[in-house]
């Protein structure tokens, strides 16, 4: 496999498009593009069909999709605002295939009828990116998880829109308003990295009693006087942490003798009731899954997210991955970090270089304990070895 990528700002949305179609195709030095992977932001979304077209006059895609953007990013540079295209694009060579769809949800007899996602097989992998307003992305990655078990799928919402609000999702030489753009990666190695950018926090604790996202008891007690007990064993500097805002991580894949940070799902605590110490989180949960309380802030996010990549290169095996494609919240970058360029400086750093590119999400696809969730103030990367 090999893999190419380019960021380009012109403000002339065709000579950008066609500036990184250009660098793409020197970059696999005549090897044909499989793939391309297209993020666009700023005055490429007045009409993405000049982008689009820029793009293949130079460089040919055999399967492209891609989405709006607020921002994009790559080689190691964040460009949250303004007019940008980055592409990514992959030779994937041997039996490595890439099949493009366009996904949608419709009403039946009262219910949502999934149409467009393909067989997937335990071979599969997806790469999906979502329109946020008119596909119930949460929904449809459970049903993904329930009906193919451990098939990792990566991506993003898209967080840009037509300047008539329309939807921006782009496949292949043509522009899909509403729904979700993916391609089904066949015998094409992905390791998925997904940086929650959390920290846990005080001792686990096991559901006794919970109805739907509804957690009653935590260790036989009521769950906020549980909670309350852990809060009160914390030091002060974890409790200033936890008054910034309490989230609950959740363990998807028990059965392990000791939980570590990327085992646990995290998400908000939605609301209490005091009458009978319950809460409401942000996920459904069941009696006997293992929690634990967990806080987020810009030192956490950057050792998670340093974890996590770590984990993935080392994985990769010793030589530095082919590329890596990366879906970064909108909430993080100069946001959370008071910096730019954190987590695309982080990833060319710890992934020695490789050929990257992605774009700000307004909310982030990557699998925690083999189930693929919608993740938010999260960092997700699909690391593909050389």
């Amino acid at each position: 496999m090999k893999v190419a990528a380019a960021v380009c700002t012109d403000a002339d949305p065709t000579r950008a498009a066609a500036t990184v179609g250009r660098e793409a195709a020197s970059g696999l030095g005549g090897d044909a593009a499989d793939l391309a992977v297209v993020f666009a932001s700023g005055a490429h979304l007045i009409s993405p069909e000049r982008t689009l077209a820029a793009i293949a006059s130079e460089l040919s895609p055999g399967t492209l999709i891609g989405c709006g953007a607020a921002g994009v990013l790559g080689a190691g540079y964040e460009h949250e605002t303004g007019t940008a295209v980055a592409i990514w694009t992959a030779s994937l060579g041997g039996d490595g295939s890439a099949e493009p769809f366009n996904a949608v949800v419709t009403e039946r007899d009262g219910g949502g009828v999934l149409q467009g996602v393909p067989e997937l097989t335990p071979e599969s992998g997806l790469i999906l990116l979502t329109d946020p307003y008119t596909f119930p992305t949460g929904a449809v990655l459970d049903r993904i998880a329930d009906h193919s078990p451990c098939v990792p799928v990566l991506g993003g919402l898209a967080s840009g829109r037509s300047p008539t609000g329309h939807g921006a999702l782009l496949l292949d030489d043509g522009v899909c308003e509403q729904g979700a753009v993916g391609v089904h990666l066949r015998n094409v190695e992905m390791f998925p990295c997904v940086s929650q950018g959390a920290a846990p926090l005080g001792r686990e604790m096991t559901v006794t009693a919970a109805d739907g996202n509804v957690i009653h008891e935590l260790a036989g007690k009521p769950a906020v006087a549980s909670i309350e007990s852990v809060i009160s064993e914390l030091s002060l500097a974890d409790r200033a942490l936890i008054a910034g805002g309490l989230l609950i991580g959740i363990v998807i894949d028990g059965g392990k003798p000791e939980y570590e940070q990327g085992d646990f799902l995290v998400r908000g605590v939605l609301g209490s009731d005091s009458a009978t110490g319950s809460i409401q989180v942000g996920a459904t949960v069941s009696v006997g899954q293992v929690i634990r309380l967990h806080a987020r802030d810009a030192t956490s996010a950057r050792s998670d997210l340093r974890r996590e990549l770590t984990m993935c290169a080392t994985a990769t095996g010793a030589e530095p991955p082919a590329g890596a494609l990366v879906f970064s919240c909108n909430g993080r970058g100069r946001q959370m970090f008071g910096d730019c360029n954190h987590d695309a400086m982080m990833v060319d750093e710890l992934l020695g270089g490789a050929p990257s590119a992605g774009f700000f999400a307004a909310g982030e696809i990557g699998p925690v304990g083999g189930r693929s969730f919608l993740h938010g103030f999260t960092a997700t990367v699909a690391v593909f070895p050389g």
